[in-house]
């Protein structure tokens, strides 16, 4: 039964007036009202009404039913969430909280969310700690660390690199060895704990030092043999012999594995031994080190992204030397399986060569992989040499990458978003295409809480037929289960 305009005034008669204020009820604030006058219930308006005039004491109700329709179905304002992430993106803190001012006060009720408010303060936290790296204020570095521990989270280690050098370069070594032992005690990526005990050997004790290892065995038992063979070589760079390390005690439970890493920890070895048997040899066959004159001139080319041209100087070499310019030409103009087989060659007898020659033709092997999308072999390659941190964590990007989107194309959606949470954490960010990936992955697992609030926040941020459609078909399966 449906009820009367006057059932509506009787309604609006027993509930006091207030001072009027700017706040007005939306269409979601009247949908349970309109609910119990359409069945004429009149104990539940009544409970209504009172619930609304307290919470918008300025309202006045119309006095005819279907207006109160019509006003519960008007479109309420909406926030411009996607202009204020904007503007949090570029680093444009203050326009973000001048444009969340702006829609508190447009949109009655509104306020940001709770992780939007978190990404905004600790970016603003972020932005004063570089700024004060940058002008080697050590005070006011140290001073933003302590206010925003989240600056030291995994996900952004190199603050806690830098802290340690604001600390190291005030006089503060103490305080420098423990920024790098509270890394040691919470992270257990290879990518972070390797660099971080490499960087604390260059200014802390032996004795310091093995305590640091211990931490890191202690935090991430898995990497005990890498960090065994780590720390052999620390010690051996300063002169020391082998350090005694305690077996770790076994308990019933072991450490789970981590769920999709990306490559095994770096451990030395011996020059060409990362190249498996399997990669092609180089139809140059066997070439001397160095004598072809055209070298510098190629590697000048090189230097100069002059791809082609340097592959036209460089055409048949006579040397190592030059087989490795040439290698970087072909990789950057897209010729990853010459690059593939010149790379190997180099990297199985180039050691010769010195320098970094040897570890940089693995990390072009393990690029010239990664084009052919032959991620395990580039994986293997990656495991075996001593990359660089900023190749390191290039190559476990795009290995990362690959594994997720090839084990969501597999159906193994658990997998896929075991991949892609991690290469968010190592980035920091996740890829927009992936990010969507990572949700359907939510998605087709029925997760569907988790799956919503990704879409939304892809929707917010921008919105596309693509996110629109995927919260509708959301919609459809909560109201089917």
């Amino acid at each position: 039964m449906r009820a009367s305009a006057a059932a509506l005034a009787i309604a609006l008669a027993l509930v006091p007036g207030l001072p009027a204020m700017a706040q007005v009820p939306g269409s979601e604030d009247l949908r349970a009202l309109i609910y119990y006058l359409d069945h004429n219930d009149q104990r539940s308006v009544q409970a209504e009404m009172r619930r609304l005039r307290a919470q918008f004491p300025g309202w006045t109700p119309p006095g005819d039913l279907q207006q109160l329709r019509s006003q519960g179905q008007a479109p309420a304002a909406s926030a411009d969430v996607a202009g204020i992430w904007a503007r949090i993106e570029r680093g444009d803190h203050s326009g973000a909280r001048a444009l969340i001012d702006q829609n508190r006060q447009r949109v009655p009720g509104w306020s940001p969310d709770a992780e939007m408010l978190r990404v905004l303060e600790l970016n603003e936290s972020q932005q004063a700690f570089d700024a004060a790296v940058a002008r080697r204020d050590h005070g006011a570095a140290i001073a933003a660390a302590r206010r925003s521990p989240g600056l030291m989270r995994c996900d952004r280690i190199n603050n806690a690199w830098q802290l340690a050098e604001m600390y190291h370069g005030a006089g503060q070594t103490e305080n420098a060895v423990a920024t790098y032992r509270g890394v040691l005690g919470s992270c257990t990526g290879p990518a972070e704990v390797v660099p971080t005990l490499e960087k604390a050997n260059e200014i802390a004790s032996l004795d310091q030092l093995s305590a640091l290892f211990q931490t890191a065995r202690t935090t991430a038992p898995g990497n005990s043999s890498a960090l065994d063979a780590l720390e052999l070589r620390l010690r051996a760079g300063r002169g020391a012999s082998a350090p005694v390390v305690a077996a770790a005690p076994r308990t019933g439970t072991q450490p789970a594995a981590p769920a999709a890493p990306a490559i095994q920890p770096a451990t030395a070895a011996p020059s060409g031994a990362a190249v498996p048997a399997s990669v092609p040899p180089s139809a140059q066959g066997n070439l001397a080190l160095r004598g072809d004159p055209r070298i510098a001139r190629a590697r000048a080319l090189k230097e100069a992204g002059d791809w082609a041209s340097c592959l036209a100087h460089s055409a048949n070499p006579r040397s190592l030397e030059l087989l490795y310019e040439r290698a970087w030409c072909a990789y950057n103009l897209d010729r990853a399986g010459e690059a593939l087989s010149a790379f190997a060659t180099v990297a199985r007898g180039g050691s010769g060569l010195g320098g970094t020659v040897v570890r940089d033709a693995n990390f072009g092997l393990t690029l010239a992989y990664l084009a052919h999308t032959m991620t395990e072999e580039a994986a293997r390659v990656a495991a075996a040499t001593n990359l660089e941190r900023t190749q390191r964590i290039e190559v476990e990007t795009i290995i990362l990458d690959q594994r997720g989107v090839r084990a969501y194309h597999l159906r193994e959606y658990e997998q896929s978003i075991a991949y892609f949470d991690a290469l968010e954490t190592l980035n920091g960010t996740l890829r927009r295409d992936l990010a969507m990936l990572r949700a359907y992955a939510h998605m087709n697992l029925r997760n569907i809480d988790t799956a919503r609030d990704q879409f939304s926040r892809l929707h917010a941020q921008l919105a596309t037929p693509e996110t629109r459609e995927a919260l509708q078909a959301l919609a459809g399966m909560a109201s089917g289960e």
